[in-house]
Order: structure tokens, then C-alpha cells, then sequence
């Protein structure tokens, strides 16, 4: 599945979809492949802070456990809680169900930085 157009990704594999100034967050599916089956995804907690390029969590899997990065500023607002009882979700619906945090960005331009669709897979080689 190639990944959605309507999305901005960093190379370290998550996606960001911009609606006004919140961002909703989540991996690929070329990452949750590589994982495999995802048994545990810690998020942080709503109204923390971070900054582009921070760490903001890790997923597990029977393979590996994976730092996630956020690619703009801002403050959590919404956080997936199904997550926390069905982590499948991450492998199965990356894209909708398996969302994982939603921030109110701090300046919603720096979106633009971040890599699209066609340069996401040129950069990860596939």
C-alpha cells in the first residue's frame, strides 16, 4: 500500500495529516510491516509539549521496540486510548484507526518541511 498523498511524513517513518491547525499523527504502513505484530504503543499525555523533531513515544512489537518522532511543534490535544487495548490496530489501519496523537501545532507552516508521499518512499528505498 503505497502511502496516502494527502500526508506529510518524516523518514523515520510517521505520517502527519494537517486539518487547520491540528495535526494527526501516526506510522506507515511500510513501518508497521517491519514490525510486525505492534503489542504495545506508549503516547504521551494530552496538553504535554513538544518540540519538531522530538521524541513523543515508542511502539512495541514481537520484533522490536521503536522510538516515534513528531516533525512540528505543538501541544497533544487528543491522544488514540483504543491504542492501549487494541495495538493490532497500528498494523491493521495505520492510517485511520491506527492514529496515534493529534497536536494543535504550534505554526502549522512548518508542515510544509516535512518530506511528501513520493520523496517519503525515495528516502526509505521503497
Amino acid at each position: 500500500m503505497s502511502p496516502p498523498s494527502d500526508r506529510s511524513y518524516l523518514e523515520s517513518h510517521e505520517w502527519h495529516k494537517l486539518d487547520g491547525d491540528i495535526i494527526t499523527v501516526g506510522i506507515t504502513q511500510i513501518a508497521a510491516d517491519e514490525l510486525t505484530d505492534i503489542t504495545y504503543v506508549a503516547l504521551p499525555k494530552v496538553g504535554e509539549k513538544f518540540t519538531k523533531g522530538a521524541r513523543f513515544g515508542e511502539v512495541e512489537s514481537v520484533k522490536a521496540t521503536s522510538d516515534l518522532y513528531i516533525g512540528v511543534s505543538g501541544t497533544v490535544t487528543a491522544v488514540n486510548e483504543k491504542l492501549n487495548t487494541e495495538p493490532g490496530l497500528v498494523n491493521t489501519d495505520p492510517y485511520e484507526a491506527g492514529w496515534m496523537l493529534k497536536v494543535k501545532a504550534a505554526d502549522p507552516a512548518e508542515i510544509k518541511s516535512l518530506l511528501s508521499a513520493d520523496d517519503y518512499l525515495k528516502k526509505t528505498g521503497h
